[in-house]
């Protein structure tokens, strides 16, 4: 069987409305940006739409600040995999800011790898406000 090879594109980055893990809707671009403001609730990620990829295997990971889960240890990287159902898809990869919001403050990098190669990647920064 030949090798598939797939198109993969960003079709938005920014803040988004709020989405609900596993759910079949996208969130909806609110904004197209890279500065996020450390907001409790505050969804930032991208949409990245695969054509001619059914069946492949993605990667993704999202690197971020140092801060400690809930045993006061280092969260590492957010890691996974993703298998693309359909050969036109569309899915959104991401994360929401959550209390506290100091320890979310900084760079954000959200990557997706086909095949160990990068083929989506955008940086965020995730600031704090003024009070």
């Amino acid at each position: 069987m030949p090798k598939k090879n797939p198109e993969i594109k960003t079709v938005s980055y920014g803040r988004y409305t709020p989405w609900e893990r596993g759910s079949r809707h996208l969130p909806k671009i609110l904004e197209f940006t890279s500065l996020i403001a450390a907001i409790e609730g505050n969804e930032f990620g991208m949409i990245i739409k695969i054509t001619g990829g059914r069946g492949i295997r993605l990667e993704y990971r999202i690197q971020h600040p140092p801060f400690k889960d809930a045993s006061g240890r280092p969260e590492p990287d957010f890691t996974g995999e993703y298998y693309v159902p359909s050969n036109e898809y569309e899915f959104y990869i991401g994360d929401c800011i959550w209390l506290p919001v100091e320890d979310k403050a900084g760079a954000w990098i959200v990557s997706v790898y086909f095949e160990g190669k990068s083929v989506a990647k955008q940086k965020f920064e995730v600031i704090l406000l003024s009070p």
